[in-house]
Formats: structure tokens, sequence, C-alpha cells
């Protein structure tokens, strides 16, 4: 060890096979690394949608009751942001994937690891390193941010506020200390009173929904179980069902009968969660949900008439009403939060220093990447930020890292009439970055949903990720991509537009949609378009000379449905340059 307490070592290449155990002795201890297995690792990162848990995702319950697969194993890196760079961070150490831990991975990151595992039969390593709502530049490394002339000013003022170390340290630790006692103090009660067996009669009432400040708990910050009886029609028994309860305010763990159902860290949004259909009982049935709140109103709101479970074509039975309540952990116990000179994740550099900058000895097979939502109003700015990102990381981590990204989804209310967009300008500069070597991308833009930025099927997600790895990084020969835009030759009054990927070019649909055209005077309209071959001819009697052809271009192009033989969407694009609305220079 150095006179900081830091070692290492190095292995040479460890055949994959059973678990085996480390040893490391020194004159006075000997420490033994239990289950340890040689495999596969993949970096997971990027905002909410790469964090977003099994738990949160589609048919969570049937999910999580699946989820024993002891070869794949989940390390989470706990968020911190610093304007220094660290070399360590607390983190939820490697996990077995088991039902009782997988409900907490993230979603696209297992999913993925999964099919990995499941073609390859190989221990998959997912470490995960994601933090919500986050802007791509504060995950970009202060040495190549600072080449960038939009950001040089801002990594040079970030660099001076951290170079007293001593005072970034002290600021560091302490919040690392505040981060560590906090989940320590919310782990409290998680294995006892979910269950269906716990004498809960001496527990306080309280009415579901209505926030619990206005209900004598004011100065509640932290967490609350709630808990209550109900039965069913016998004629439910044995069937799939639905639990709703409303909102939830922040978080929530929500079982039925002890296990696991479903929970959410979005304070506006709605709780539906499947059951599935062995979950339920002939007899009385319990439900314990765990609320977390980290400030402001705490616990189940919403209205009444959205408390209830269900079984299709049935009734529901409503919840509202009286529930028992017990207040845990208090917050308020901990003392104020440190708050560091950079309050937040969202500036340059910050997560690079915190949270990629400690994995940097890791040895990965590559990344997967989550992230653009936070970038979409400079979606221009992101065809050079992304690349730069990439070759970043390769550099950092002295790998020729694979580089695989999530193109984003469909989102918000669909457009009447064609026109601009930033999500669509952000989607076109994730594109233009597969020209950087050994990236990939998996189109969405058909699993969005335009009510919600987090899109609950990511079991599609994880899967056309892996297509790309298994393709790319593990020689099957498969097809891993939907078609992609290639070229566009004008013949009279029609485009025709090439494709790469293009075998088995179809549409879901009695028709192609969401295809528009444009001349000279760069008005789009709406565009009549048939597939010939591999090829789509576009036209539209309103245009008799056209020279532009877009597709899918609007933030939630609903109803896009050009597809290749594989059942992979075609990515959005458009033929022309012309200038777009978030392109200021």
């Amino acid at each position: 060890a150095d006179t900081h307490g830091r070692w290492d070592a190095s292995f040479k290449p460890i055949g994959l096979g059973e678990p085996f155990n480390i040893k490391i002795k020194c004159p006075t201890k000997e420490i033994t690394l239990g289950n340890v297995v040689a495999g596969e690792v993949w970096i997971c990162s990027g905002q909410s949608n790469m964090e977003w848990p099994v738990r949160a995702a589609g048919n969570p319950a049937e999910e999580i009751g699946n989820g024993n697969w002891p070869m794949i194993r989940h390390v989470r890196i706990e968020h911190i942001a610093s304007p220094g760079k660290l070399d360590d961070v607390i983190n939820s150490g490697w996990q077995v994937c088991t039902p009782q831990t997988v409900g907490d991975f993230t979603a696209t990151g297992y999913f993925f690891g999964r099919k990995l595992h499941q073609e390859l039969e190989v221990p998959i390593g997912l470490l995960h390193t994601s933090w919500g709502g986050t802007i791509i530049e504060t995950w970009i490394s202060p040495e190549s941010l600072k080449e960038h002339a939009d950001f040089s000013e801002a990594v040079e003022r970030i660099a001076a506020s951290a170079a007293n170390p001593a005072e970034q340290e002290r600021q560091a630790n302490q919040s690392r200390l505040w981060q560590e006692a906090f989940r320590a103090a919310l782990d409290d009660h998680s294995d006892e009173w979910q269950k269906p067996e716990l004498d809960d009669s001496d527990w306080k009432k309280i009415d579901v929904p209505g926030n619990w400040e206005s209900q004598g708990y004011g100065d509640l910050d932290g967490v609350a179980w709630y808990r209550r009886k109900f039965k069913v029609p016998a004629k439910w028994i044995g069937k799939k069902t639905t639990l709703s309860v409303a909102k939830i305010d922040d978080m929530d763990q929500t079982y039925v009968n002890g296990r696991q159902v479903g929970g959410l860290a979005d304070w506006t949004a709605r709780r539906k969660y499947e059951l599935s259909a062995d979950l339920l009982k002939n007899e009385e049935n319990t439900i314990a949900i765990r609320v977390t709140d980290n400030n402001g109103g705490g616990g189940i709101h919403g209205e009444a008439d959205n408390v209830f479970i269900q079984l299709e074509n049935e009734p529901p039975i409503s919840l509202a009403g009286q529930w028992n309540f017990k207040p845990g952990t208090r917050t308020a116990s901990l003392g104020p939060r440190p708050q560091p000179a950079f309050n937040g994740p969202n500036h340059p550099t910050l997560l690079y220093n915190a949270m990629i900058n400690p994995i940097l000895p890791f040895k990965a097979r590559g990344v997967i990447w989550y992230q653009g939502e936070s970038n979409a109003g400079r979606a221009y700015q992101y065809r050079t930020l992304m690349p730069m990102l990439v070759n970043d990381w390769r550099d950092k981590f002295d790998q020729d890292l694979s580089f695989y990204w999530v193109q984003l989804a469909n989102f918000m209310a669909p457009a009447d009439l064609p026109g601009n967009s930033q999500w669509a300008e952000l989607r076109e500069a994730q594109t233009m970055s597969l020209d950087v070597p050994k990236t990939g991308q998996a189109v969405i833009i058909d699993i969005g949903e335009a009510n919600d930025i987090h899109p609950k099927n990511k079991q599609d997600v994880g899967n056309r990720l892996a297509l790309i790895a298994l393709a790319q990084d593990y020689g099957k020969n498969i097809e891993y991509s939907g078609p992609m835009y290639k070229s566009i030759e004008i013949d009279g009054g029609k485009a025709r537009l090439a494709f790469d990927h293009s075998e088995g070019l179809m549409s879901k649909g009695d028709k192609l949609q969401r295809f528009e055209v444009a001349g000279i005077d760069r008005k789009f309209v709406w565009a009549d378009a048939v597939i010939d071959g591999e090829e789509v001819v576009v036209s539209s009697p309103e245009v008799p000379h056209p020279v532009a052809v877009r597709y899918a271009w609007s933030d939630n192009p609903e109803g896009c449905n050009l597809y290749n033989a594989a059942g992979l969407p075609a990515s959005p694009f458009r033929t022309d340059n012309w200038k777009g609305i978030t392109q200021y220079e």
C-alpha cells in the first residue's frame, strides 16, 4: 500500500466457471472474499431511464418473482457530485441477482444483462452509475470538456473551486457520511413491517388518499408505513389483478401478502401494479406500503377513485378510507444534509469526478448509456458532446470500450401536422454519433408513452441493446438494428429512399405512417409512402417536385410503423440538413 493506504492487484485472465474465493493476507489479518465470479462487465450509465429500477418497470411482480440469476451481479454507485476528482464512492457492493435484490437493479441494465447471460451462458456484471435528470456534460472529464468552446470557462471555474483539496475532501466526506446514515436509517423495518402476519392493531389510523401533513404529521420527513386488509370474490383467485394506489409522495415500495409488487420514485406518477395470478388468497389479504418522503408533502395522495383493486372486466373494489399507519425513521434526526459548494449534479464534470473517476481501475467490455432528455433543448450541441463522451471514457478507462446507447423514445402529445422538434433533433444527434467506431443505438420510437417520460417497457430496451452487443462483441450472426436511412434519389415527383438493415422491410399496419415531404419552399406535408423491395417510395400530390423527406420527425411520432423482418423499428431521420430549432449559430 502507498502512504494513503491504496493498493491494487492485477490478475491474468481468469477462466469462466463456478464461483471462487479470493484471500487477502497480511501479517496481522486475513480477509476472504467469497462467491466471486469472472465474467463480462458492462457499465450502465445515464439519467433516470437508466436509473429506473426493475420494481418500477413493466410487469414488476413477475419479473421480480423470476429474478433468480445467481450468475448476474449488480453494483450501484450512489449519488455524489464533486468539483474535484474523488478516489472513492459509496456503493451497494456486488449483489447477486435474486428475487430479494433484483427489484432495485437498473431495469434497462438488468434486461440487457439477462439477455446476454441467457445467450452466452457466462456471468454478467452490471456496474451501475447513473443519476436522474442529469445533463451529458456533467459526465465528461474536465480534461476533455475544457476543449469544448461552450464549456471551457465553466470547467476553469469549477477547477478553481476544487483547488483546496482539504476543503473538498471535508465536504465530500460530510456528504458521504450523511448519505450513508440516511440510507441506513431508511432501511429500518424493511424486513418486518410488510409481513402479512404482523400485528398492527396498535397502529394509528390515517385516511387514504390524503397527505399525512394534513392529518397530524406535519413534521414527518422520512419513512412511514401504510397497511390494510382486504378480501376479494372467490372467482378472482388464480387470476391476474391490478392494484391502484393513486399517487405517492415521494417513493414507495408496495407489498401484497409480503411480496413486493412495485415501487416508483416519482411523486406525480399514478401507481398501478399488476398482481400475478398466484398472489391473492381466498381469505384476508394484506397490503403494506413503505413510503419515503424527502421533504415537503408526504404520503398517499390523489383521487379516492384511484385507490382500488380490480379484476379485468369486473367492477373495482375500493381501498380508499382508513388504513393503519406508523411512522418509521424521521430524517430530521440526522440533521441537515451537508451542501457542497456545487449543490446538485448538473454542472460540467461533477459526476465524472465523483461517479466515474473512482471506477476507472475496473475493466469492462463496454458501456450502455441512456441519456439525452435533459439535453434536448441543446440537441445541436449534443452532436459534439456525445462523441466527446465516448472518446473521453475510452481514453480514461484505457480501454477500447464498446459504447451502445438508447435513442430517445416517443414522448409528449403527438403532432397533428409536420413541424420542428427538439426531441427529433436530439435523436438525430444520437444517430450521427454512430460515426464513432464500435458504437450502436437501440431505437425505441415505438414503445414510449405520451404522458410518461419513463416508458415502463424496459424489457425491449434492454433486449435491443443486447442484440447489438451479441452481434458486435460476441460474434452472433443476428440482425441488431432496424432500418437506417442511407440515401435518397428523386425520380420525377417521387423520392426513393434506400436503407441499411433493410432486409424484409415491412409496415406494421395497413400503410406506412409519419412520412413527410417538402419541395424547395421547405414546407413539409404528410406524404404517401409505399415499400418497394428494400426501398421506400415517398410522394404527395401537394409537392410535385420533392427535395426532402422526413420520417418520425416529432416529439411523439405516434403510429410510425416502418420495420424490418427482425421486427426492429426504423430510426427517425431526415434527408435535409436545413437549420434546426436547436442550432443557434
